[in-house]
């Protein structure tokens, strides 16, 4: 067979395998005569039935503590500017009924459909990020968003990449151990889009592009020894654009700054030792919801980039703890679908959504506690703004989408749709997912 380091199209046939999806642990069979009753019980309760209760219930605490966090930061900005101490609060909680209800639609579409669309879905993600970097505004030294900031095209890069990769690597010509057929496309379409995210300049989102493709592709069953190489090139690429001057000024500045604070917190960045000191302010119970300091000027952007820096100092060590367990706890639930997924697409697709939220809140989390550089990420569900927030919650759309399929197979056992053949893949420890077949059933 030819080399093909093209996208490869997805069909209906790729949805339709022929054997079984791995169990792992000890497998439990269901009878038909238990599975009718069961599915009787799940069309009397309705929509609830595909509602995974845990994972939502995990999403509403911190778009909670999200909303209470932004009104506790933003009310005296909203008595200065608006005259209304509630008015940035209102704002962000009309975003977060928008995303509740984007989430539900995104839900009830099966997720199938999106890989059929995955190509025209991360084509369009490129003419974006091609579009504002040729034709938005500069602000801050970059060219990141449209619409006077409401709309950043990077966001919308890291979910299309998660669906495209989650569709690429299940495609059945997909080669992952191969060099040729896996790895040097897979290089090539993740670099093209990191590349445009870059020429924003936005180093934050583009880590968040190869380093979540990457996991996937782990995942998936890719040849660690070209990953490795891979990496050991971007680390010195990386290091070589530092040393002869290619970095943007300011990410030269957040590195001298971050390498100057490993050994002295003082010659850190301003940013990172105000939310120090916010962190230091609130000790283990914190100084009580809207008491905190920093955020009335010291501390920037505590809306937004160091609001967690915000929770740190009013609601203390418990509290932050608190927050980090909730994203635990979602990426561990949202591993655990895509453990239960049908098919080899949903089980890389539920797979990537948990692993792009975990890693966007572990990057904000660790640059408030001066663990990596400085950069421009929010936090996840919980940091002020529209576009971010819609993301995320297509992406528990879709992670809910994958449970909402999965149930209604697992309760009509005559249906015989999608199931993975996860070769030697990820879950039992093997090399790759395998390609999947089609069979009607009689």
């Amino acid at each position: 067979m030819a080399d093909h380091p093209v996208a490869p199209e997805f069909t209906d046939a790729d949805q339709y395998p022929v054997s079984a999806p791995p169990v792992v642990g000890r497998k439990r069979t269901v009878s038909n005569t238990q599975a009718l009753p069961r599915a009787a019980e799940q069309q009397r309760r309705g929509l609830l039935a595909y509602v995974d209760p845990y994972l939502a219930a995990i999403v509403v605490v911190l778009l909670a503590i999200g909303g209470m966090m932004v009104y506790s930061t933003t009310f005296d900005w909203g008595y200065q500017d608006f005259g209304n101490p509630a008015a940035l609060f209102f704002n962000q909680f009309r975003w977060i009924l928008l995303g509740i209800g984007v989430s539900i639609v995104f839900m009830l579409i099966d997720y199938h459909i999106w890989r059929r669309l995955s190509v025209p879905l991360i084509l369009f993600s490129i003419a974006t990020l091609v579009a504002v970097w040729a034709f938005s505004d500069e602000r801050f030294g970059a060219r990141r968003a449209f619409l006077n900031g409401s709309y950043q095209p990077s966001e919308l890069a890291e979910l299309t990449i998660v669906i495209y990769m989650a569709a690429w690597l299940s495609a059945k010509n997909a080669r992952l151990g191969s060099l040729t057929r896996g790895l040097l496309p897979f290089a090539v379409i993740v670099g093209a889009v990191a590349f445009l995210v870059i020429l924003q300049p936005d180093l934050s989102a583009a880590l968040m592009v190869v380093t979540v493709a990457g996991l996937m592709y782990i995942i998936a069953g890719a040849n660690l020894w070209h990953l490795f190489a891979i990496l050991a090139l971007l680390v010195c690429a990386v290091i070589g654009a530092d040393q002869v001057g290619l970095l943007p000024d300011y990410a030269q500045e957040r590195i001298v700054d971050f390498s100057a604070g490993l050994t002295d917190v003082t010659q850190t960045s301003y940013q990172t030792q105000q939310a120090i000191i916010a962190f230091m302010n609130g000790g283990w119970f914190g100084r009580g919801l809207g008491n905190g300091l920093q955020k009335y000027g010291p501390l920037p952007a505590p809306h937004t980039d160091s609001i967690f820096a915000t929770i740190g100092e009013e609601l203390g060590v418990i509290g932050a703890g608190v927050v980090i367990a909730l994203y635990l706890a979602f990426v561990l639930r949202g591993l655990y679908i895509s453990r239960r997924a049908p098919d080899s697409f949903g089980t890389l697709l539920a797979a990537g959504v948990a692993l792009w939220v975990g890693l966007k809140a572990l990057l904000n989390i660790s640059v408030n506690l001066n663990l990596l550089p400085q950069t421009g990420s929010p936090l996840p569900f919980i940091s002020y703004g529209g576009s971010s927030l819609l993301s995320l919650m297509v992406g528990v759309g879709l992670l809910l989408s994958v449970v909402r399929v999965t149930a209604k197979q697992a309760a009509n056992p005559k249906r015989k749709n999608a199931s993975a053949n996860l070769d030697r893949g990820w879950w039992n420890r093997g090399t790759r997912v395998s390609g999947t077949g089609y069979r009607r059933s009689d």
